[in-house]
Order: C-alpha cells, then structure tokens, then sequence
C-alpha cells in the first residue's frame, strides 16, 4: 500500500488512475494561493531554445582543438593510464567527457518533465497542479536545449548511465508525493544546481555558459516549490516520517555519491580510447580517497555540498543523520551560509537579461518571490 505523508491540503493527491478524483466539484475552489507568485513569475524567465535571440545553436566550437572544460574537471587525466594520450586525444578525451556530462543531464530533464508532468495527474489542488503544468512545460525546453546543444557539438548524447537511470526510474515512477518532492525538486535539482553553476564558471564553450545560466533562471524556482513542501511538511511530521523520508534521502545521497561519477558508468567512453574501466576505476579508488572528496566539496559549486545543503535547509537532515554527512562536509559551516543557494545570482542575472529581451525592463524576480514565501 503506498504512504502518503500530507500535512498540506497543498499537497493532497490522488492515484494516477483516479481521474474521478480531479473533477469533484469542490476541488476547483480549493485553491492553495502558496504557488501563486512562482506561477506568475514564469513570465519574468520565459525563453525559446528555438528562437536565436535567446539562445543561437549555431554558434561555433573547435572541437578538435579546444576543450570545452577545464582539465581539473576531469580528475581521470591526473591518472597513470592517461599519462600516455597525446594532446589531441587529451583534448578529445575531455570533450567526450563534456559529452558525458551533458548527456546525462538531457537524461535528467527528460526525467523531470516526466514526473512533472506525473504531479499533474496526482495533485488535487489547482494551484499545485498549475505550478506542475508550468514547470512541465520548462523541463520541456530543457530537454529541447540540451538536445539541441548536444546535437551541435556531438550529434548524439551518450546513454543514461545505470545509477541515474536507476533513479530516475524510481523517482518518476513513485506513487509516493513526498518521493517524487524530495527526490526530484531536492535531490536531482540540488544536483542540477550544483552542476549548472560549475559550468556557468568554469566551461569554456560560450554557448554552454549561455544555455547553462538560461535553464538556471528555471531551475532556481523548481527548487522553491520543494522548498515550500519541507517548509509546509517537515515541521510536523512524526519521528517515524521523518526517519522514512531522511533514511530514504541519504540512501539517494550515498548512491549518487558512489556511482553517479564512477568509471563504471562512464565506461562508454574509456574503450574508445584503449582504456580498461576497472583499470581505471582501480587507480581512481587509489589516488581519491575520502579527504579529497571532503577536500572537493569545500567549494561552493560542488554538486554534492549543494546537495548536502539543499537537504539540510530543508530539514530532511537531522541530528540522527548529520555524522553521515559531516564525514564530507563541515556541517556548522553550511547551517551558517543562510538559505542563499549557489547559482541564485547568476539565475537572477539571466532573468534580467530574459526581462530586457522580453520586456525592455527587469526587476529582481527571485528576490521579490522568496520575500514573499
């Protein structure tokens, strides 16, 4: 039998297949008024991956020459079995992982439209059902940018690796409110957050920065809506809810954390260039060890301390659960940063850019939309 946990009429859901449920009378003058002002801001962030004056695909890329990462990106180069490619394939080797990576995330916001598009079926209240239709329709553009750009630099994404296919799956398939908030609102947009902002700072490929800062004018209110979940939901759920919904976070945490990464699912890439995956995950698992990861996540753009953060302003991490995370992370130090998420600011300058495109003006749209939470 499926647990739901609604402390939010908000919230309140229905089966997939119990349309019966959504056109009783009195759900149509039930409506929340909490997702009012991330409704109406979709006009302030609105843009077409098809239209060039946002975004033109067009734009060149040496590909063969030039590499569209840094190489301290890709930590395999610092590895023995890549100290014998030559520059050309070193080149080809990061930009194969940018392919990678970029692949993966076309994955990601295909799996967001998906369970987007799944809360329309499930959320009884209109305005939760409205916001589920406005950021289905965003994570539709998504996936039509990220193939686009795709596309143009490679012709081809790479497959879904196995762990984030794996919970995508189970995400976008869920029955559970609190599964599909949690792990895609939270989880897999902390992620993306995390990512977006990486690569708006450090990609070398105009284009890139230009696409990853247009999806963060989106994403950043993705997140709120979760947002507005744990700050509705947490505060009274019981010690056994919570133990569900925190034991079920970090057991994504831990997976993603082991295996989103690793050379098992990148081995797509390795046999291209004569390289054995187990080889190269057994120097991996040798020359990174637990102090470089916590050494790694000290920077404010890692896509895991984002992850670890986004979880705990959310309450989804506790006194029970905080020794698992502090192992990477000093978890004083990201409770006193505030609730300011990396990529806000860059999010809140593309949609000024967007503003002055759309409108001829901007205002400070995310700002005004979190004093009014």
């Amino acid at each position: 039998m499926t647990r739901q946990i609604t402390y939010d009429a908000a919230y309140d859901a229905c089966a997939p297949d119990d349309f019966a449920a959504m056109i009783e009378v009195d759900r149509y003058g039930a409506r929340s008024t909490a997702f009012d002002k991330i409704i109406s801001a979709t006009h302030d962030h609105f843009w077409d991956p098809l239209d060039t004056k946002y975004i033109d695909f067009s734009e060149p890329f040496d590909y063969e020459n030039e590499m569209i990462l840094p190489e301290d990106m890709v930590p395999e180069l610092q590895l023995p079995s890549f100290q014998n490619l030559s520059e050309k394939d070193r080149v080809r080797f990061v930009n194969e992982t940018a392919r990678w990576m970029l692949s993966a995330i076309l994955h990601g916001e295909a799996g967001a439209l998906g369970l987007s598009a799944s809360l329309c079926h499930i959320l009884r209240d209109p305005g939760a059902q409205e916001y589920a239709a406005n950021q289905t329709r965003e994570e539709a553009r998504h996936v039509t940018a990220f193939a686009a750009y795709v596309k143009a630099r490679w012709g081809t994404p790479l497959p879904c690796g196995e762990t984030l296919k794996n919970l995508l799956v189970d995400i976008v398939n869920a029955p559970e409110v609190y599964k599909k908030v949690v792990g895609m609102q939270m989880l897999v947009e902390g992620l993306a957050m995390g990512a977006f902002a990486a690569l708006y700072t450090n990609a070398k490929d105009p284009l890139l920065v230009r696409l990853t800062q247009l999806v963060m004018t989106d994403e950043a209110f993705h997140h709120k809506f979760g947002k507005i979940w744990a700050d509705r939901t947490v505060p009274n759920l019981s010690e056994e809810e919570q133990h569900i919904i925190e034991d079920w976070a970090a057991e994504c945490f831990q997976t993603l954390l082991f295996n989103l990464v690793n050379p098992e699912q990148k081995k797509v890439i390795y046999a291209d260039f004569g390289l054995d995956w187990q080889q190269v995950q057994a120097e991996m698992l040798e020359a990174f060890t637990d102090d470089d990861r916590r050494e790694r996540m000290k920077n404010g753009t890692d896509i895991f301390r984002v992850l670890i953060k986004t979880l705990l302003k959310a309450g989804i991490i506790t006194d029970r659960t905080k020794p698992f995370y502090s192992t990477y992370v000093d978890m004083d130090e990201l409770k006193s940063e505030g609730d300011h998420m990396v990529g806000d600011d860059i999010a809140e300058e593309g949609i000024k850019y967007l503003q002055t495109i759309n409108f001829g003006t901007n205002k400070d749209a995310l700002k005004q939309v979190s004093a009014a939470e």
